[in-house]
């Protein structure tokens, strides 16, 4: 596996991982229409290609074989020193071997390179395999908000490391 920074090449096969993704981790908290809706604000070719030239923005892929099969999206703000994970996702179909650990760990230091303090990932509340990810690798849960997905409010829980807490 390799896991580098994306290219405009990879845009629509991060959208392809986002779709399946969220398929097969949201179908009891999102329709199906809502779900379509939210992957094409989110991952839409000419948004992930926005996403690519932005100075504080992060976009990695994992690939295996040639194809991507996981991607890490993080901003960061030096004025504050805090990072976002927006999301992290790996097709279903390449989960439990380590492609979302490595994502993981990557995106983390090459935040922490950046003098961030603080990362903060956010993940729909009801996703508790996505928070046990994220607790697994040491985030703690601070509080809930409401994102926005096809016109549609949801629960998200942010989680966050420290810095000083990593390892």
């Amino acid at each position: 596996m390799t896991v580098r920074t994306a290219t405009p090449n990879d845009v629509m096969a991060i959208s392809r991982v986002a779709t399946a993704a969220w398929e097969t981790d949201y179908p009891d908290i999102l329709s199906r229409e809502t779900a379509e809706d939210g992957v094409h604000d989110w991952y839409a070719p000419e948004q992930l290609e926005s996403e690519l030239v932005e100075s504080q923005t992060l976009l990695l892929v994992a690939e295996r074989d040639e194809s991507v099969v996981g991607f890490a999206h993080a901003t960061w703000h030096e004025t504050d020193s805090v990072g976002y994970i927006l999301r992290l996702y790996v097709h279903p179909d390449h989960r439990r071997e380590g492609i979302g650990q490595t994502l993981l760990e990557r995106t983390c230091d090459e935040l922490f390179e950046h003098d961030i303090d603080r990362i903060n990932a956010m993940v729909l509340s009801a996703n508790n395999p996505g928070a046990e990810f994220y607790e697994g690798f040491g985030f703690e849960f601070v509080d809930e908000s409401e994102t926005d997905i096809g016109g549609e409010r949801y629960p998200e829980s942010r989680y966050v490391l420290e810095a000083e807490s990593r390892v």
